[in-house]
């Protein structure tokens, strides 16, 4: 019999043999490092949400405390594009939502809304571009805009305005009911006249006369700028029965005090 010692060999078929034979030593070291690349991804998330619902809350503040004392709103943010990190490193936001969904201006409750692109990290410097739309009722359009020579109230219906006036018709005085079709020109709204009545005691006047005359030196406009910032457009206008919406454009501007503040003139 020999003395030297038996060796035990390890039993392959058993799950011990099985997993050592089967776990390459490279695999630990890459969990390891798959492990913290998606701790790193996590966080950089986390921070991403963090920075984003921050920033929106600064841009929201902001505009809020820069809104003339007329003009009260609760206004809400949002920034658009993947990662609001990496637009802050460079300088500027793709987009920004502004919505006012309850604002008043004068006491006459409307609805605001604002799409901007290329808004700087810096509120100093200009935003490239702005588009934005007002949504108001009959009755706060009447508390903010008259039209001149316009008599009681505008009315709204579908796809134009009516108003009162008067005006000089052969020398006579006449007063006149009118409905116009409004149109979006800039700094102006543009008024085409085109139903007309006579109001009573106005006399036999020819109807057709009337538009002629009130269309003799083309549409009529009112001034719009006057009620915007400086260097906001008025680029569309849409009636509906009892509502208006407006959409606003501007361009090269920084939305601070002096902007929000300032107000347009037609030339």
């Amino acid at each position: 019999m020999s003395d030297q010692p038996t060796e035990v060999l390890p039993d392959e078929s058993s799950p011990a043999g099985a997993a050592t034979r089967g776990r390459p030593r490279w695999l630990m070291p890459l969990l390891l490092t798959v492990g913290s690349i998606v701790v790193v991804l996590v966080l950089l998330v986390v921070a991403d949400v963090i920075t984003r619902a921050v920033t929106e809350q600064r841009v929201a503040a902001e505009i809020e405390k820069n809104l003339p004392s007329s003009v009260q709103a609760d206004v809400q943010a949002h920034i658009g594009g993947f990662s609001v990190l990496a637009q802050f490193l460079e300088g500027s936001f793709e987009s920004v939502e502004l919505d006012a969904p309850h604002a008043t201006v004068n006491g006459a409750p409307l609805s605001a809304s604002i799409h901007a692109t290329g808004v700087p990290v810096d509120f100093t410097k200009p935003i490239q571009s702005a588009t934005g739309t007002l949504s108001i009722s009959q009755e706060s359009l009447n508390k903010l805009v008259t039209i001149p020579g316009a008599k009681g109230d505008i009315t709204l219906d579908d796809g134009v305005i009516g108003y009162d006036g008067t005006i000089d018709l052969l020398g006579l005085p006449v007063d006149y009911t009118v409905t116009a079709t409004p149109e979006a020109a800039g700094d102006t709204v543009l008024l085409t006249p085109g139903k007309a009545t006579v109001s009573a005691g106005s006399g036999n006047v020819n109807v057709t006369r009337l538009i002629q005359a009130l269309t003799a030196n083309g549409p009529f406009p009112v001034c719009a700028a006057q009620y915007l910032p400086d260097g906001v457009k008025v680029s569309d206008i849409t009636v509906t029965p009892g509502h208006a919406t407006v959409t606003l454009s501007a361009s090269d501007f920084v939305m601070d005090e002096e902007f929000l503040h300032s107000k347009g003139s037609c030339s």
